[in-house]
């Protein structure tokens, strides 16, 4: 089992980090890949959450993830299916903190079994880099907009 944990601090509360991230069609902006929305969430679930199912392009590999829970906190997915990996699941803790909440720290926890074909810390390399400078991307999103935030005020 291959596991890989990211952890990145945002200046965004987190009910606002969880909202960019459950808003499947606008995270090509932070990932290199393509996101396409298949069925949005369960009746009565956050937007993007719960019962919603991306699919993502990567190049050539196609596959796709379905949303399992969503809180403002919490974000659990899966990989659908056992390919490109299996026995995938990935957890997204988002724990606000600062004096008014306006920051988050976020923990990214990832674990997967690879390909038997393929070496598992070249897997974990690759994948591990992807998330982290995605997550610095996300980072930047909101750092921007509360540079901007600042200077209109």
């Amino acid at each position: 089992m291959i596991t890989i944990e990211v952890t990145q601090k945002v200046l965004a509360p987190a009910e606002q980090v969880n909202q960019v991230l459950l808003d499947h069609l606008q995270l090509g902006r932070f990932f290199n890949a393509k996101f396409k929305l298949i069925k949005i969430q369960n009746k009565g679930e956050l937007i993007g959450g719960k019962g919603a199912i991306r699919q993502i392009s990567i190049g050539k590999i196609v596959f796709e993830e379905e949303i399992i829970s969503a809180t403002n906190e919490h974000i659990c997915y899966r990989i659908v299916g056992n390919w490109p990996v299996s026995d995938h699941q990935g957890d997204i803790q988002l724990t606000s903190f600062d004096v008014d909440n306006q920051t988050t720290q976020l923990d990214y926890v990832i674990k997967f079994n690879g390909p038997k074909w393929l070496p598992a810390f070249l897997l974990k390399f690759f994948v591990a880099s992807d998330i982290s400078k995605a997550m610095k991307k996300l980072a930047e999103h909101f750092a921007d907009r509360h540079i901007s935030v600042e200077n209109i005020a």
